[in-house]
């Protein structure tokens, strides 16, 4: 009976990821887009109330269908750990501290900048990580995507989507063309955890060190599966508490001052 009910739903999405696929990926210079994009941007279309392909309550239905498709990847992120558990043992700290770049750019950087354009709890979900698809299934088991927070990291996680690989294709190519990092450092840098920046930030980096290709790969790759799977656990258990005691803090501050 759900599957009858939500039909128009299943359909949808199906078509949406078949024409995604049928455009595949397509590489304009150093930029790389994928097909990511395309299905954030159709199923952007496809919502529009103006449009009248869904109304408010399936749009409401597919939404509660996220956090079950985010579970789904989390686990199988997590099947991933053992294979590969001695390689992430022997990457050494370079990998590791990578971690802990990640957590003070996106706080130190981002949660200032969040609240100084007027953000309030959707800040916490918008700072606390790179907000890729692990950090919304965290963000969706504590708060709920309805939340200020859900909200917060939605909004990243679009933007990131939308803008991300363009963004780190531009930056990786013009910090790898100035010369003042290795290339294996450059491939690191790259692997943020997200697979379509990754591919972006790698394309850029092979194209200034192409006798670098295959190590460029294999440094990538190993850098993104860390921050996938230390991610999740770095997000859960340090920044995410972080980030909502500095948001407590800081607000407790500007309401005394009021």
């Amino acid at each position: 009976m759900d599957l009858i009910r939500n039909f128009k739903l299943h359909a949808l999405a199906l078509l949406v990821v078949a024409i995604s696929d049928m455009i595949g990926t397509q590489k304009f210079g150093l930029v790389v887009l994928l097909p990511l994009l395309y299905a954030m941007v159709l199923g952007g279309i496809i919502s529009l109330p103006k449009l009248k392909i869904l109304n408010e309550k399936q749009q409401e239905r597919a939404a509660k269908f996220m956090p079950i498709a985010m579970l789904i990847l989390v686990v199988k992120l997590a099947l991933g750990i053992g294979p590969n558990l001695q390689m992430l043992l022997n990457s050494g700290w370079a990998l590791i501290m990578q971690e802990f770049g990640h957590f003070f750019g996106t706080i130190i950087f981002g949660f200032p900048m969040a609240i100084l354009v007027g953000m309030k709890r959707e800040a916490i979900g918008a700072c606390y990580s790179i907000d890729r698809e692990p950090n919304v299934a965290i963000i969706a088991e504590r708060f709920g995507l309805d939340s200020p927070e859900g909200r917060g990291v939605m909004g990243m996680y679009i933007c990131g989507t939308v803008f991300g690989a363009l963004w780190i294709s531009l930056l990786a190519g013009i910090i790898a063309q100035t010369g003042w990092f290795h290339p294996y450092a450059l491939a690191m840098g790259v692997g943020v955890g997200s697979g379509s920046m990754m591919a972006a930030g790698v394309g850029s980096v092979i194209a200034v060190f192409p006798e670098y290709a295959d190590l460029i790969r294999a440094y990538s790759g190993a850098a993104n599966l860390m921050t996938t799977i230390l991610g999740i656990y770095f997000a859960l258990f340090v920044s995410l508490p972080v980030m909502i005691k500095l948001y407590d803090f800081v607000m407790g501050k500007r309401e005394k001052k009021a």
